[in-house]
């Protein structure tokens, strides 16, 4: 039911190629008449716009990408009373962005030369310049520094000067160096078609084995070395997401545009991708900077707050630190990342004891939340840090590693563990009774539950997806589209059509609203919550024992029962 301009119903989370190949295809599956009354919101995940790498995470613009979906689309969501929940991020965009592509051709004359963090003028000042053309920060900098990959965040950007500018890249990078044929060097070999052959067969060998230029052995060709390089440097290409400049005027006009955008696509909620990394400067971390991240944040929420669009935040971090706590104080809504861990923990111990004290602090705080179970990227497990032991964690990593999930690492560090990578539905070993459990117990926490797309339809692991995406493609293991028939085929199913009536349920009824009383108990393997607005009351019971429960929604004042569900 929505609260107020707010909505805290379902909302349900894909990429608009998730179900059925398109946007107007999860748009047919919306529309079926099982799912009405279902869901009040939809988060798309970012390759509805523009984008090349990252499955959508890394932006080129915010123009709709229109082999998945079309404005009819959008304009068709609206017209059945389904808001959006949209990505915005904040800190990096596409190296084959407009504004990117524009330095690359031009350089120090570029509108667009300071749109981006040149690393050498953050550092100015600060470090020691290196041979290899960037400023390496004075050790003393570099301790409260984060990043998320070995070495410094830098890609090397060649001008059309020739010169070589570092700009700051905290995410992918790639340079790209093409194959070439022997026209490509008949100037350099003074029109000798057969050396040109011949450097045209050592360069591209190279290429294909991953080596720089000036790596390339040219054996009896060596004379032409200088040429060679510098043809392959003028020529290269790059990939990835560089780090934009928060004080460049040009960015907060980007920003501005940019949540115009969205709020003019029908979206609601906007969560900020990779915002805490956006705020630098010499001397302070790079990632939460402390004030820079929270004045960030104000300024973008004075853009938003004209356009109808509440901010989500989207941060990892350990629930010891407190960092949800700030952000809720601040009064931000909070992304609930202990929810998944915690639920799976009760499950297979058999005790909402910990799950009990959350809800609790959720409700003693006034927190506003979204929650969920599984999602696009995985199921977290260093946010837990603080709520659950370094055993328990450790003891719901095994379990997970031993129903064919994946673990993921930072930097490669075992003991720095980040997520798990599995369907909810295979974590939790595939069993229908814990998976409605869930979902059940989801339903009835605070906030608004977000629903991965293949969860509702029970999806399991995806090993081949993993396979054929390769080295890093760990995440592909929830990601597998569905076709039609997948979801026909899936609608036949008792756990989707269980997860159906219950997601109405949350859905229509406007006892689950934010100014509801929301009480947790637990007692022994039972554990109870209450939803009370009103005269009207939700109630959940479980069993963590035999994961049985058992829903009911009354008229106190008329003692009228207006649902009843028992698993």
């Amino acid at each position: 039911m929505c609260d107020g301009d707010f909505c805290l119903g379902p909302m349900l989370n894909a990429y608009p190629d998730s179900l059925g190949g398109t946007l107007k295809e999860c748009i047919s599956f919306l529309e079926q008449p099982e799912m009405k009354d279902v869901f009040s919101s939809f988060y798309i995940l970012p390759s509805l716009f523009n984008t090349d790498l990252d499955h959508g995470f890394s932006v080129i613009d915010y123009r709709l990408n229109d082999l998945l979906a079309e404005q009819t689309d959008l304009d068709a969501l609206r017209s059945m009373g389904i808001d959006l929940k949209l990505d915005f991020v904040l800190n990096h965009a596409s190296v084959l962005s407009e504004q990117f592509q524009d330095i690359l051709k031009n350089g120090e004359q570029s509108l667009y030369r300071d749109f981006f963090i040149d690393w050498n003028r953050f550092w100015a000042g600060h470090g020691t310049m290196t041979e290899e053309g960037y400023i390496r920060p004075d050790p003393e900098l570099l301790q409260n520094m984060f990043f998320r990959k070995p070495g410094l965040p830098i890609l090397m950007v060649k001008f059309p000067d020739d010169s070589n500018v570092p700009y700051w890249n905290t995410f992918y990078q790639e340079v790209v160096y093409s194959h070439v044929d022997a026209q490509d060097f008949m100037a350099i070999t003074h029109g000798k078609y057969a050396p040109a052959v011949r450097l045209a067969s050592l360069v591209n060998a190279a290429v294909e084995q991953g080596k720089w230029p000036e790596q390339t052995e040219l054996g009896q060709l060596e004379v032409y070395r200088g040429a060679v390089v510098d043809f392959m440097e003028r020529n290269r290409r790059y990939l990835g997401q560089m780090d934009l400049n928060i004080r460049s005027p040009l960015v907060w006009e980007f920003y501005k545009n940019t949540l115009q955008t969205l709020a003019g696509y029908g979206a609601k909620i906007v969560r900020l991708d990779a915002f805490a990394y956006a705020p630098k400067e010499p001397g302070a971390r790079n990632f939460l900077n402390d004030p820079g991240t929270w004045e960030l944040l104000g300024k973008v929420t004075d853009l938003a707050k004209p356009l109808g669009i509440t901010l989500l935040p989207e941060i990892h971090a350990s629930y010891a630190e407190g960092t949800y706590r700030t952000i809720a104080e601040k009064g931000y809504m909070v992304y609930d990342f202990f929810l998944p861990g915690l639920l799976l923990d009760a499950l297979e111990r058999r005790s909402g004891e910990v799950l009990v004290q959350w809800i609790r602090e959720i409700c003693d705080r006034k927190m506003l939340t979204v929650n969920m179970l599984g999602c696009h990227d995985g199921i977290p497990l260093l946010d837990l840090k603080g709520l659950l032991s370094e055993e328990r964690i450790q003891s719901l990593i095994d379990t997970v590693v031993s129903r064919g999930g994946y673990v993921k690492d930072l930097h490669g560090a075992k003991n720095v563990y980040y997520q798990v990578n599995a369907t909810y539905y295979s974590a939790l070993g595939e069993d229908d009774k814990k998976m409605l459990l869930a979902r059940a117990i989801q339903l009835f926490m605070p906030g608004k539950p977000q629903v991965w797309y293949l969860d509702l339809f029970a999806g399991r692991n995806d090993h081949a997806a993993v396979q054929r995406a390769g080295a890093g493609g760990h995440k592909e293991i929830n990601r597998t589209n569905l076709t039609c028939s997948d979801i026909a085929a899936g609608m036949k199913k008792p756990i989707v059509q269980k997860q159906i009536e219950l997601l109405r349920m949350r859905n229509r009824f406007p006892v689950f609203s934010a100014n509801a009383k929301i009480v947790a108990e637990v007692n022994g393997t039972k554990m109870d919550i209450r939803w009370q607005s009103g005269s009207e009351e939700a109630v959940l019971q479980t069993d963590f024992g035999d994961y049985s429960f058992s829903v009911s929604i009354r008229d106190t004042s008329s003692d009228t029962e207006y649902f009843k569900y028992d698993s």
